[in-house]
């Protein structure tokens, strides 16, 4: 099946959002036993310190979209490891007008990046980042729920 990544228009998207979840990967990216957290620019999370993450466009693989997410957010190249698990998140904001909430179904990967020399580029959802053992006190409850499910330094 073709992936279909089109553009869709704001109004649609909003009609879409306000009647079903979206269905989401995010990428755990892993270096010596610390996972990378982004700073969010953009809601939901805006102002939180969270997981590179994507909707899933139509067609597109599983284990494609984490490695896409990798390169578009990041701009690192990574193999994926293994899959975390599935969440789900329920957000009281939006960054799609006429839209007041999200929910979010998350298919989550661990994944590494593929030259550990290749320096982190972020994309403009992002203005920061930092990797964290999970001992951290301030994570958000999502974080912390993926973290419990991530044995980090598991090389």
């Amino acid at each position: 099946m073709e992936v279909h990544d089109e553009f869709i228009p704001e109004d649609e998207f909003a009609t879409v959002l306000n009647r079903v979840p979206q269905a989401c990967v995010e990428v755990v990216l892993e270096r010596d036993g610390q996972a990378l957290l982004a700073h969010r620019t953009k809601e939901p999370a805006k102002g939180e310190w969270f997981w590179p993450g994507s909707r899933l466009f139509k067609g597109e693989r599983l284990e494609d979209a984490a490695r896409r997410v990798a390169r578009e957010e990041l701009g690192v190249e990574v193999t994926v490891e293994e899959r975390v698990g599935v969440y789900e998140h329920f957000w009281d904001a939006s960054s799609i007008d006429g839209v007041d909430s999200r929910h979010t179904v998350n298919i989550v990967y661990r994944v590494r990046q593929t030259d550990p020399a290749e320096s982190i580029e972020l994309d403009e959802q992002h203005d920061d980042y930092r990797f964290v053992t999970g001992d951290e006190d301030g994570l958000h409850e999502y974080v912390e729920r993926y973290l419990a499910d991530v044995e980090l330094g598991g090389d």
